[in-house]
């Protein structure tokens, strides 16, 4: 079964911009994981300092290898500083049958 879930998280005033550069430069290297399906990033249109990134990994094992990733810590530790959140809010989802 597929892992799914939405990322989300909020950029503090003034720091779209740079969080925008990096979340593109780490979806261009987690679309190249063999196990991911997806990795797709948007802003809110009506608070477009809300980031939310839509997530499919091929199953568990994939999503595991996702977040063992070496550039996972880095990614996590710029972004930080730049959101107003403590880290990524994570929602997993689950397909209607």
């Amino acid at each position: 079964m597929h892992k799914t879930l939405l990322a989300e998280f909020t950029a503090r005033e003034g720091a779209e911009a740079e969080v925008a550069r990096l979340l593109r430069d780490y979806a261009h290297q987690v679309r190249k994981e063999d196990g991911n399906l997806a990795f797709d990033a948007y802003t809110k249109e009506a608070r477009p300092r809300a980031f939310w990134i839509f997530e499919v990994y091929r199953d568990e094992d994939a999503f595991q290898a996702h977040l063992n990733a070496p550039y996972g810590g880095p990614f996590n530790a710029a972004l930080a500083p730049l959101i107003e959140e403590d880290a990524s809010v994570l929602t997993f989802l689950h397909p209607l049958p």
